[in-house]
């Protein structure tokens, strides 16, 4: 028991670390964007959707999961800043 739930404690962290990369991949978008060369919108706009129904869920529960909330917490941020720069 004591290994399982070692392995799902660091799981958890890299899962996290990867979530986090994958949300801050968006700056090469971003900086695009703002360069006038524009990506689709509707992407990153899901993304942050999507993101911001994880946060909620994972802080309102009983136990709160904070993996899970801060591997989605950037991509409210980044889905949000891509989508507004991807607008012209």
């Amino acid at each position: 028991m004591e290994q399982e739930t070692k392995f799902i404690r660091i799981l958890g962290r890299v899962a996290t670390i990867l979530a986090v990369l994958m949300y801050v991949s968006y700056i090469p978008q971003i900086m695009s964007n703002l360069q006038g060369n524009y990506g689709n919108p509707i992407q990153p706009l899901v993304a942050a959707v999507n993101c911001t129904f994880w946060c909620v869920y994972a802080y309102f529960k009983r136990n709160r999961d904070w993996p899970v909330f801060w591997a989605n917490l950037p991509g409210i941020f980044f889905g949000i800043f891509a989508f507004i720069t991807a607008l012209h």
